[in-house]
């Protein structure tokens, strides 16, 4: 083989390695490792002093407690009383503009706020579209199912959902996807989410079906963010590290 050729050959053994090759897969991981570490980074859960995860902050404070709830609440008081279905959906719009102009007015973030005003916006037009008062509750439906999907892939891929929020908490960055245990029991807690999101499901559905409407906007309030907190904690308690009394 002549200079030139040997020349080419390493030229080639050298060249950087296209999509589908294991150099090209490594390069995805780790830039998917990244976005997921970007996401974690901006997770609202935070570890206590005595190793506890803060629920409070972790479902958004006082206020994000309130803008999630108020609007249904107000929906459902309405309603129950009236039977008036424009009224209702009326003010539960107007109470998810008032959080938001109060963002506005006090310049904190708008995300939850706008988030809020467009779920419960959706809900209303819906709603009123069918004359169904129980379709202001049918995105939550779809809503749910999204996030099952997302988090059983997560779990399916070996990153789980848990995993990425928790490990980032507990200051062990992605350490936990390189240890078997920490792996399978971030995937367990991740488990925990998805069979809180899968309950919403199984109970709420035969009451919209049906059309309860007052039964479900109350199982709609019960199963929010009360049940949430409490998946959440029990996802925290069955993933701590059982070499660290701390976390």
């Amino acid at each position: 083989m002549s200079p030139e050729e040997n020349s080419r050959a390493d030229d080639a053994n050298e060249a950087p390695a296209v999509d589908g090759t294991p150099a090209a897969a490594g390069k995805a991981a780790g830039s998917f490792a990244e976005l997921a570490q970007e996401m974690a980074a901006k997770n609202p859960l935070v570890r206590k002093d005595n190793g506890h995860i803060d629920l409070l902050t972790a479902a958004g404070g006082i206020r994000g407690i309130a803008e999630s709830i108020l609007p249904g609440l107000v929906f459902l008081v309405t309603f129950t009383v009236t039977r008036n279905l424009s009224a209702a959906l009326i003010g539960s719009v107007a109470v998810a503009a008032v959080f938001l102009v109060a963002r506005l007015i006090q310049r904190t973030p708008l995300t939850q706020a706008l988030a809020g005003i467009v779920g419960v916006a959706l809900s209303a037009f819906l709603a009123m579209k069918t004359g169904k008062a129980e379709n202001y509750y049918l995105v939550g439906f779809y809503t749910n199912a999204a996030y099952i999907a997302a988090m059983v892939i997560s779990i399916a891929v070996r990153w789980p959902v848990l995993g990425l929020l928790f490990g980032y908490a507990r200051n062990e960055g992605l350490k936990w996807r390189q240890e078997p245990e920490r792996l399978r029991a971030y995937r367990a807690a991740t488990w925990i989410i998805v069979g809180v999101m899968a309950a919403r499901i199984a109970i709420q559905l035969p009451l919209y079906l049906t059309e309860h409407v007052d039964a479900l906007g109350a199982m709609r309030l019960i199963m929010g963010v009360p049940l949430y907190a409490f998946g959440l904690w029990i996802a925290w308690l069955i993933s701590r590290p059982v070499s660290r009394e701390a976390s």
